[in-house]
């Protein structure tokens, strides 16, 4: 656990700053404040895409990890379980390109 931490919170330290060296960048260029409606809307919607992936990532693994389990302790049932798991797997992928969708419907009514 203690690796997990330790590597999780080195990816978020990492991103952190690589965020911040970019929009240091971009705002000496344009000369305007990075704390502006465009740069948060961009923040927003990566920020956005990022949970609606990670949430669809995690229910994905729980749906396929539950299927797998009813296989295994019943293998008669895999043609009874395979059809609902694809139809949850898919309607779970849907939600995400919603977020993604979303994400650059709010991006475009800032600009």
């Amino acid at each position: 656990m203690k690796k997990y931490m330790l590597g999780l919170s080195s990816a978020l330290l990492v991103t952190l700053y690589s965020f911040a060296a970019l929009a240091q960048d971009a705002a000496a260029a344009s000369g305007s404040n990075v704390f502006d409606k465009a740069g948060m809307s961009y923040m927003a919607a990566g920020l956005a895409i990022a949970i609606a992936a990670f949430g669809g990532a995690l229910g994905q693994g729980k749906v396929a990890a539950a299927a797998l389990e009813g296989i295994a302790r019943n293998p008669g049932a895999s043609s009874k379980i395979g059809t609902p798991m694809i139809l949850g797997l898919a309607l779970i992928e849907s939600l995400v390109l919603y977020a993604f969708v979303i994400a650059f419907l709010v991006q475009g009514k800032v600009q």
